[in-house]
Order: structure tokens, then C-alpha cells, then sequence
């Protein structure tokens, strides 16, 4: 048996373990080795078992030892796993004499062992394997050494659990680190992982000489695809694109899903940049080509932006920046392509997006105004209304062009409050001016952008507004340009209709510039054309403008449409326009936009000009 001493110096070795990271198997080989140093036995086995698995761990004293305990696991059968199944010690002296094990038992006395002590690796009520004792002579073991062996198997298993949790634990905690750093639908490395890479790159790149490229790719209109055909589909398109883009990327390039449908390709050891540019040319290539979703064609482009790494001090937060900037810069383009960083055009988004900034909160501060432009009768110049132009005074840049701010409001979510207001104050404004033209009804025009005309309950809003304002919905004109159809023609169908219901009339803005206004003319709810001042500058003077002009003004007479022209400044215009029997003008010749205050003192005292106006930019 072993000596107190002995025991006590196996213990203390074990308990060293519970502040090292030893590994399980570790343990087990220096447990087998050490019980063969201390107890009476020729060789030492464990096995430790998961329930419906097979054994995770295996370790022996020597090779005898491991032939028994693969045996056990081999035939289903032994002391090992009677141990395991029980929790209880068995002991078998003399195996020749054991009828318990009649498949284990001959295999083994061929193998040369004559005699087994198995003790279950406790943890309560569960037990975790065995330990097995080899003797090659037979004879029990005495009292003191069958219960020093099960101390040292208990200890030993309470030692493995205090293992398999450190180890479950680093598991985990790999398991986290690596979901953390990966996207959870293409697998591909995040904005995380990637913003390191590009640190490692850009440093590399000072010490070698080269140089390290960013590739920003944003597919061009995936919104459509998750609206026509779900997210689903969506996600499988996903999916597809980081396959194909994999199948791109050279030895050591890194491809990374930011979020959404932005795709990025760090590219490193980079020396002419020509080669970036075939790179980026291979990715809108691969995009452009269609995708089977399971029997879903999908086609779509994508624009990809481009930005370099430099010998100097550089932030990879910038540079990659600098690549999301040009991919804006390639979608302003028509999308499709890809673009390089253009510092100028930087400089303008700089600016816009400190405009954007300044845009919240200049309707509280009181920068924003709206100026009326007069709307006449042709035949006889009186006016008959006004349209609704908004303007923003900026505190430091003065007026602002709407073609700038408006987009900028539309970007920032802005539009949609921006543009109850405008109709709320410019059917207030049109109280006063209705009195002063009573009985004729004085019409307002209010110019409607598509983010409004598609946000929800746009309609609902516009009947709270005329309520609220106890306005004549027949006297207020809607004014919305074709893009609103592009996009999502049947929502764009069904608020059109909601808001005729109301009783107000809808006006096609600016027609003759797009592609297909003829057609929306015939499918959509307008009841007013307006054309275009590009066909009006040249009415009298330019015979091919004179016969758009009239044309448009004879198909919106057989639709049943009134027609207004836009962008008149002469005399020759209105007289051209009155000869085409066009139903309204508005432009400069009629005066220029006004305040409401402004206006009012116009209304009371027309004088039709004399002279054409100069166009005010």
C-alpha cells in the first residue's frame, strides 16, 4: 500500500494543476504514470466517457495499458465501463476465474493480464470514466490500497473537471472572439477584423515601399430586390455576391461584409495601381452577371470605390472612408463603375455634409421662407395662382439653391416635416389672396418630393393638414416630377389615387425631361402638364420646340388635362403659347417670386409687364 507521504506528495502535484493550464490529457498521462510509481500495480489505465460518444480521452501508464483500455472501448465490454455504468469499484483479482466479462476477458488474458481494479472518476451522482489498475500476477489488493486508489481517482476527476471547464471557457471564449470579428450571414470578415488587417497592411506598406488599396463595393438598387422578391431572396443574393467576390481575391487580399450590401476588398503589397483598377474592373464584371436563386434571375451592378494608402500617417477609419466616398462619387455617376477618390469631389461631400448638418433645426431658427411664383391665365394674363417655392437663408452662406438643400433634406430624414410645413403655410398664405380673388378660385401649387409622396401615411397627413387649415382641397395642386414612379410605381399608383380622393388635383412637374412621361401621363392620375422650361426658351424662335410644345398641349387637351408652361421671361413666349391655346404660364415675364407680404401688393395692383425679366439664378 502507499505511504501516507506518498499519497500526500500525488495530491499536492495534482493540486498544482488547479492554477496552471494544463491540458486534460496532460493530467491523465501524469496521473496513470504516478499511480504506477505509488501503488502495487504493473500498469495504470483511464478512460473518460460522454454519454452516446466514444471515449474523448484516453492515457496509459504503457503500451499494455493502452491495448486494455482500447480493448474495453473496442469490444463494449469490461470493468472500465462497468465502473462508469455503476459509479462502484470492481475488482477483478483473477481474470481466468471472472465470468462477469466474457468477451473482455479471454482478448485480455491473451494480451497478458491477469488481474483489474477499476474506480469510477466521480462528480457526485455522475461519473465521468474510469481508472483502471493492471496487475500481472494475481491476488485483491488490500483495504488501504483500494481506498487510496479511489481518493486519487476522486481527486482526480474533481482535477479534470476544473481542466474541461478552463478548456470549455477558451472555447467559448474563441468561439465569441471569432463570431465577433465575422458576419453572421456570409461568414466573411467584419468591419472589425478588416479595420485591423488595414492597420497591419498600412504599416507594412511604410516599412516595404508599397502601398495598400481599398475597394468599397455597394450594390446598385439592392432595395428593389428586397421589396420585389423579399429578404430572403435578398440574403441569398448575399450570399452569392461573397462567393463570387471570393473567387476573385488573390493570395493574402482580404474580403469583408461591412453591412447590409456593402462588400470590401483590402488589398495588399500593392506597387502599380493600374493593378487595382483590374481588380475593381474583374468585381463590377462578376456583379453584372446574373445570379440563379433558385429559379430567381436576379441582375444587378454595383459601384465600387477606391482609395489608397499612403507612406505617411494614416488612419485605416479614413482610408476606408476615403473608399466609401468614392463609391458615392461612382453611384452619382449612373453606378456600375468604379471610382477613385477625387479630393475636389471630397471636398464638395465635405461641404454637403456640413450643410446637412446646419439643415436640422434652420425651420425652428426661422432660416427657412417660402417665395410665390405667380401662375397666370394665358389668354389674358390675370393671375389665377401661385406656386409654393421653398428657400433657406443660411446665417453664413446666404441662399442655399434648392437643387442643393432639398436632396440634402431628403438624405437626413428631413423632408418629410420640411414639407408639412410648406404646405401648411402656403395654404394659409393662399387664404389671404383667396379674398382678394374672390369669386375666381386662386389654385396653390405645392411641389412634392418622391421620399414624401412615399413615406407612410402621406396621404393621411395631407388631409390633416387642409383640415386643420379649413382649406378648399380642389384649390390645392400637387406637383410631383415622374422619379416618383421609378421607384415603386404601384405604391406611387395607390397614393396618387388617395389623394384625388381628397379632391386634390395632381400636376406632372417638368415633363419631357425623363423617359416615359407619355406613359405615365396615360396610367397615372394627373390632371395638370407641366412643361418643361427647355422646350419653352426657344418656343418662338426654334420650329422643332413649337411642335413638341403643341403636341404636348393637344394630347393633355385630349386626356383631358390643362397644361401650364413653365420658365416664360418674353413676350414672344406668351404670345406663342397663347397661339397653342396652352391653358396657364408661369415665369419671370409675369413677375418674379415673391414673399407672401410681396405678393400681396402685386395682386392688388397687376401691371403686366412690358419688358421680358431677367432670369434671377
Amino acid at each position: 500500500m502507499p505511504t501516507e507521504t506518498q499519497l500526500s506528495e500525488v495530491l499536492s502535484e495534482f493540486a498544482r494543476t488547479m492554477v496552471t493550464d494544463f491540458p486534460i490529457q496532460a493530467i491523465l498521462d501524469h496521473l496513470v504514470q504516478r499511480i504506477v510509481d505509488v501503488l502495487p500495480v504493473s500498469a495504470a489505465g483511464v478512460t473518460l466517457i460522454e454519454p452516446g460518444t466514444e471515449p474523448r480521452y484516453v492515457a496509459a501508464s504503457d503500451e499494455s495499458a493502452l491495448r486494455y483500455e482500447r480493448l474495453q472501448s473496442e469490444l463494449g465490454e469490461g470493468p472500465c465501463l462497468e465502473a462508469h455504468r455503476t459509479g462502484n469499484a470492481v475488482a477483478v483479482p483473477d481474470l481466468r476465474l471472472e465470468t462477469r466479462f466474457p468477451r473482455f476477458a479471454p482478448r485480455a488474458i491473451e494480451e497478458g493480464l491477469v488481474a483489474v481494479f477499476t474506480f469510477s472518476l466521480r462528480n457526485g451522482t455522475k461519473s465521468l470514466g474510469a481508472l483502471d489498475l493492471y496487475r500481472s500476477t494475481p491476488g485483491p489488493l488490500d483495504a488501504a490500497t483500494m481506498a487510496a486508489a479511489q481518493t486519487l481517482a476522486d481527486v482526480a476527476a474533481a482535477y479534470l473537471l476544473n481542466a474541461q471547464a478552463r478548456t470549455d471557457l477558451q472555447d467559448s471564449t474563441d468561439r465569441a472572439r471569432e463570431i465577433s470579428l465575422h458576419d453572421p450571414l456570409t461568414g466573411l470578415p467584419n468591419r472589425v477584423l478588416l479595420l485591423v488587417r488595414l492597420d497591419h497592411a498600412v504599416a507594412r506598406g511604410r516599412r516595404s515601399g508599397s502601398f495598400a488599396a481599398v475597394l468599397f463595393a455597394d450594390l446598385d438598387r439592392f432595395k428593389v430586390v428586397n421589396d420585389r422578391h423579399g429578404h430572403g431572396t435578398g440574403d441569398d443574393l448575399l450570399l452569392a455576391v461573397a462567393h463570387r467576390l471570393t473567387a476573385l481575391m488573390r493570395p493574402g487580399d482580404t474580403l469583408a461584409r461591412l453591412s447590409g450590401d456593402e462588400f470590401v476588398v483590402l488589398c495588399e503589397e500593392l506597387h502599380d495601381p493600374a493593378e487595382v483598377d483590374e481588380i475593381a474592373a474583374r468585381i463590377t464584371a462578376a456583379v453584372a452577371a446574373p445570379f440563379d436563386l433558385g429559379g430567381t434571375t436576379i441582375t444587378i451592378s454595383a459601384s465600387v470605390g477606391i482609395a489608397f494608402s499612403g507612406r505617411t500617417e494614416q488612419l485605416s477609419e479614413q482610408i476606408l472612408q476615403d473608399a466609401d466616398t468614392a463609391m458615392y462619387q461612382a453611384k452619382r455617376k449612373g453606378g456600375g463603375l468604379h471610382q477613385v477618390m477625387d479630393l475636389r469631389e471630397r471636398q464638395q461631400d465635405a461641404e454637403r455634409a456640413s450643410l446637412e448638418h446646419d439643415l436640422h433645426g434652420a425651420l425652428g431658427r426661422g432660416e427657412l421662407h417660402l417665395e410665390y411664383q405667380q401662375i397666370v391665365e394665358t389668354a389674358t394674363g390675370a393671375t389665377v395662382g401661385a406656386e409654393a417655392l421653398l428657400r433657406w437663408t443660411h446665417p453664413a452662406r446666404g441662399n442655399v439653391p434648392p437643387l442643393l438643400f432639398i436632396p440634402l433634406a431628403e438624405h437626413a430624414g428631413l423632408i418629410t416635416d420640411i414639407g408639412r410645413w410648406v404646405l401648411e403655410q402656403a395654404c394659409t398664405d393662399r387664404h389671404r389672396w383667396q379674398d382678394d380673388q374672390a369669386p375666381r378660385r386662386f389654385t396653390m401649387a405645392v411641389n412634392v418630393s418622391a421620399h414624401e409622396l412615399m413615406a407612410p401615411h402621406f396621404a393621411g397627413q395631407v388631409a390633416a393638414v387642409l383640415a386643420a387649415t379649413a382649406t378648399d382641397p380642389g384649390a390645392v395642386v400637387l406637383e410631383v416630377t415622374e422619379s416618383v414612379f421609378i421607384g415603386d410605381s404601384e405604391r406611387a399608383l395607390l397614393v396618387l389615387c388617395d389623394l384625388r380622393e381628397q379632391g386634390l388635383r395632381l400636376a406632372l412637374d417638368d415633363f419631357g425631361t425623363g423617359y416615359a412621361s407619355l406613359n405615365y401621363l396615360k396610367q397615372f392620375p394627373i390632371d395638370v402638364v407641366k412643361v418643361d422650361r427647355s422646350f419653352v426658351t426657344d418656343v418662338a424662335s426654334n420650329p422643332a420646340s413649337r411642335a413638341i410644345v403643341a403636341a404636348v398641349i393637344d394630347l393633355a387637351h385630349v386626356l383631358g388635362k390643362s397644361v401650364v408652361a413653365e420658365g416664360v421671361e418674353t413676350a414672344g413666349q406668351h404670345e406663342q403659347l397663347a397661339e397653342l391655346d396652352c391653358d396657364h404660364c408661369q415665369g419671370y415675364y409675369f413677375g418674379l417670386p415673391l414673399r407672401a407680404d410681396a405678393l400681396d401688393v402685386a395682386l392688388r395692383d397687376p401691371r403686366p409687364p412690358t419688358r421680358p425679366l431677367p432670369r434671377q439664378r
